[in-house]
């Protein structure tokens, strides 16, 4: 029987000698701080052109994490590749075989790639926060004013779930490219454009990547988005829900079938 710190130790080698993993994480940061730097340079070029509405809902916090519709697909390709390269490449036999209590594999893979998740999110955020406050000028906001750190650390923690997210999903379906088909449209298209469809919002509202987002926001209207059912915390609660049920499933199926 395979100690925990053991299989611990295992995954954290699996996931740090595989290349394309940790590009994955550079991605993420470099997309999300440098788009939501560029976007916070326009905002702060092109003010004066927005409506009122716009102007008066502006959020300086929220604007700082823009890039974050890019980055939390990088996000979703390291969560896939964390597991369906074990099973794309059949070391998932291996791996079974060395532990064969599943749980403790599973969740081990998933604590370890979480953390670095989130350790990634975490320092993506902050990085995105302050350039992106730099670059607003007199629009800009300070991390000590009320709920921008919340924002801020929310943003973060939300790059991390939308990874563990993706691995469990992937645990589900096996297979890097039917994981990849799945969520890469569901984040970038499906819910965006139905979050802008009128009678499909109330749907999309509970989508993972809609209630989560809400986390970084300090203004419930950011930017003139429609105001939530729910607030931040609400509506990082639909996210967790939803990580659960995923990972569950991921369990159960893993527990149920063959490698």
């Amino acid at each position: 029987m395979a100690s925990v710190p053991a299989v611990l130790r295992s995954e954290w080698t699996k996931i740090r000698s595989v290349s394309s993993t940790t590009w994955t994480l550079v991605s993420a940061f470099v997309v999300t701080v440098g788009m939501s730097a560029g976007l916070c340079a326009l905002f702060n070029a092109t003010y004066d052109n927005l409506s009122e509405r716009e102007k008066f809902t502006f959020d300086p916090t929220f604007a700082s994490f823009s890039g974050m519709v890019l980055g939390q697909l990088a996000m979703v390709v390291f969560g896939v590749l964390v597991v369906g390269t074990e099973y794309s490449s059949g070391m998932i036999r291996t791996s079974l075989a060395a532990v064969p209590q599943r749980a403790a594999f599973l969740f081990s893979k998933l604590a370890v790639a979480t953390v670095l998740a989130l350790a990634v999110g975490l320092a993506t955020a902050f990085a995105s926060f302050f350039l992106g406050q730099a670059l607003l000028g007199d629009l800009r906001t300070s991390i000590t004013d009320q709920n921008v750190l919340r924002a801020v650390i929310g943003a973060g923690l939300y790059m991390g779930l939308i990874a563990l997210f993706s691995m469990a999903v992937a645990t589900m379906l096996r297979s890097s490219m039917l994981s990849l088909g799945i969520l890469m449209p569901f984040f970038f298209l499906v819910s965006q454009i139905l979050a802008s469809v009128p009678k499909a919002k109330t749907v999309a509202y509970y989508f993972p990547d809609q209630a989560g987002s809400k986390i970084m926001q300090v203004l419930p209207e950011a930017l003139g988005a429609t105001r939530a059912p729910y607030g931040p915390w609400g509506g990082f609660g639909i996210m967790l829900l939803w990580v659960a049920a995923a990972v569950l499933g991921g369990y159960l199926v893993l527990k149920k079938r063959d490698a």
